[in-house]
């Protein structure tokens, strides 16, 4: 099994976008991907910038490096963007939208199914493997179970062979995007004047149920999980069910540990207690998804 470092998902000043991926280059990841994911809003980094970031990171590393693209795009500028990355000529591309997924076709070039493709079965991985998919990321929020079945179907079916299978393993889970920006909203401010205050919260804005309890992180578009999804006591079933890839979100610099902590689980696999305050894993084993099994 590899491990992979997932796009920052959050917006942070430029320096810190660069800091935190001359760390990456230094820790357990095999893969590394990064772009702008949520808001083409978000400028601290333009597409060249992300294009020349990932190629200085790809010249400096032996590990591999992928560009992502955005989940939800609302105009045509949006899609020169994609186009832009998509064209890169150098970098494997991780398509989160079914346009760069035909960008890719068209260009003839493999390609990665992000978690943000609604890829649920067999019939639709056979179309993502016309089109090039040569990797692809399970959506977050379905089981263990689910995944085991659709794999073993994929051997019977004499295509297992023709792509990788990753799994969301740790991190904020991306839940749902929205053309409003929550972030600006909590804030009383339009989204078209949103003074970019989401690069106020670099993990989010909290969002309490009135019992107090975490239930959802704002930010910006996208609506993520209050709690962190952390399946590093499931590394030895993904082994065996055959999982190529997990994946550790970029939350913060706490990605670098669980890093550490999930290729461990290879070696000398360890029961760890996952603190039910702010971990969950209930999606895996089939029950709500902010439990803990």
């Amino acid at each position: 099994m590899k491990f992979s470092l997932g796009p920052s998902l959050f917006f942070w000043p430029k320096n810190d976008v660069e800091a935190y991926y001359q760390q990456a280059l230094n820790s357990k990841a095999d893969i590394i991907y990064l772009g702008e994911t949520v808001c083409s809003k978000r400028r601290e980094l333009r597409a060249k910038d992300w294009i020349n970031l990932a190629k200085e990171l790809n010249s400096n590393s032996d590990k591999q490096i992928v560009l992502s693209t955005m989940a939800l795009l609302e105009s045509p500028a949006e899609i020169q963007t994609m186009r832009r990355l998509c064209g890169n000529g150098e970098l494997l591309i991780e398509a989160n939208d079914l346009s760069a997924v035909q960008m890719m076709y068209e260009l003839n070039l493999p390609f990665v199914a992000g978690p943000a493709i609604n890829c649920y079965n067999i019939a639709t991985l056979k179309v993502l493997l016309r089109q090039g998919m040569s990797r692809w990321v399970m959506p977050v929020e379905v089981s263990g179970d689910w995944l085991k079945t659709l794999l073993q179907q994929a051997e019977e079916e004499n295509i297992r062979d023709q792509f990788e299978c990753e799994v969301f393993s740790w991190g904020y889970m991306p839940l749902a995007y929205s053309a409003r920006c929550f972030t600006a909203r909590s804030e009383d401010r339009p989204k078209d004047d949103c003074k970019y205050c989401c690069i106020k919260y670099p993990e989010g804005r909290k969002m309490n149920s009135r019992e107090g309890e975490r239930v959802f992180i704002l930010n910006g578009i996208q609506t993520m999980s209050g709690y962190q999804y952390n399946l590093v006591n499931e590394v030895p079933e993904m082994v065996n069910m055959g999982v190529d890839i997990a994946r550790i979100s970029a939350d913060n610099e706490k990605a670098f540990t669980m890093l550490d902590r999930f290729g461990n689980q290879l070696v000398t696999p360890e029961k760890y207690p996952l603190d039910g305050v702010e971990e969950c894993n209930g999606y895996w084993h089939k029950i709500a998804g902010m439990s803990v099994a």
